[in-house]
């Protein structure tokens, strides 16, 4: 098995990478990549597509394959072991050539059509997220990302009222910005913001699960990104502090002897 990339090679012919990360999701690959393709074969510029399955103990390896056999456009990186969320999602980012990078769940809740929204908004802005304003998962999961979301903004101080929506995309010098966490996708936007990128949101499209069981629990949605926050608070607040320097050449000083 080749080994995978450890930073990304940029390929200027691609003018944008999606990135899907799934995990034991073997009854939504098939309809979640056939809605994705007419998107994008509609949408101008060209494209690949990068499919992270997670170490998935189902079949989704299986349907992965059977889906690209035809495509020439997508590749899958196959991780030996469920790594989580965060970890697929930073080895899918950092194999893309794309000069730009747009990440979707696996699940089929985001809309692939709310793409061109995204690649729109990248010609102005650095970094752009979507908003789930009319969600559609059950009450106890919308308020669990509620009040996630509230500590966050109030500790983050991002300016996004929705993190955990998939549909995410950047441009790819943002790479640099994120940091390895197990709740990576919570915390992009407060990452790039301090790294001084610019921020847009913008609302997306949000359906039902089609099918499958969802990853998240009261342990994903506040004690994984609780552990994660303390740390991106520090991470964060030291990186945006101004530092001040100043060039002196030789010709300033004059000579020593």
């Amino acid at each position: 098995m080749p080994l995978l990339s450890s930073e990304p090679q940029i390929n200027p012919s691609i003018d944008y990478s999606v990135v899907i990360p799934f995990y034991n999701e073997e009854t939504n690959v098939k309809p979640v990549l056939e809605e994705l393709r007419p998107v994008l074969e509609k949408e101008a510029g060209r494209f690949e597509i990068v499919l992270v399955n997670d170490g998935s103990s189902d079949g989704t390896l299986d349907q992965l394959k059977a889906c690209i056999r035809d495509w020439s456009t997508a590749r899958i990186i196959d991780l030996v072991q469920n790594s989580g969320q965060g970890a697929a999602l930073m080895v899918g980012i950092k194999n893309c050539r794309g000069k730009k990078i747009i990440l979707l769940d696996g699940d089929g809740q985001n809309d692939p059509g709310d793409i061109p929204k995204a690649l729109q908004l990248l010609a102005r802005f650095d970094f752009v997220v979507g908003h789930r304003v009319n969600r559609h998962d059950d009450l106890k999961r919308r308020l669990m990302s509620q009040f996630a979301n509230f500590v966050r903004r109030v500790f983050t101080n991002d300016g996004v009222s929705d993190t955990g929506c998939g549909l995410k995309g950047f441009d790819r010098q943002v790479i640099d910005a994120f940091i390895p966490i197990q709740t990576l996708y919570s915390f992009m936007p407060a990452l790039a913001k301090a790294a001084g990128f610019t921020i847009a949101e913008f609302p997306v499209n949000h359906r039902p699960r089609r099918s499958g069981i969802a990853k998240y629990n009261l342990r994903v949605f506040l004690w994984r990104p609780a552990l994660d926050l303390l740390g991106v608070c520090w991470f964060s607040r030291r990186r945006s502090r101004r530092v001040q320097a100043r060039q002196i050449g030789a010709e300033s000083v004059g000579a020593n002897r």
